[in-house]
């Protein structure tokens, strides 16, 4: 729970880089948490606002430590914006995400395992 705690807590923060438990850690709690929303919207009959709301909510945390995931790969913010090609964008950007870090530092900042 702290990878999503620690990612809310840097909101706005665009540079650096983070490891892949750090953005996958926290793409599942998001995931989940979407999840238990969704429920909850069911049960109660307000479709969509709960979830909404959440999704804006976590919009910035979310492309932030997408830029920084990028940045541990050796590769520019720029490439989330792949995510605006249907189907083909997201598989690559998820390839790009799952790729291991860079040895040492690089443009971006010092190896986040510290090696």
């Amino acid at each position: 729970m702290h990878w999503y705690i620690d990612v809310l807590k840097q909101y706005f923060v665009f540079d650096g880089r983070a490891h892949r438990t750090e953005y996958w850690m926290f793409t599942l709690i998001s995931f989940i948490v979407s999840i238990i929303i969704a429920v909850v919207e069911g049960v109660l009959g307000i479709a969509g606002f709960l979830g909404g709301v959440y999704s804006l909510a976590i919009l910035c945390p979310s492309l932030g430590v997408g830029a920084r995931r990028l940045h541990d790969t050796g590769r520019s913010a720029w490439w989330l914006l792949l995510a605006f090609i249907p189907c083909l964008g997201w598989l690559v950007l998820i390839v790009l995400f799952a790729l291991d870090s860079e040895g040492g530092s690089n443009d971006y900042g010092p190896n986040p395992k510290g090696m």
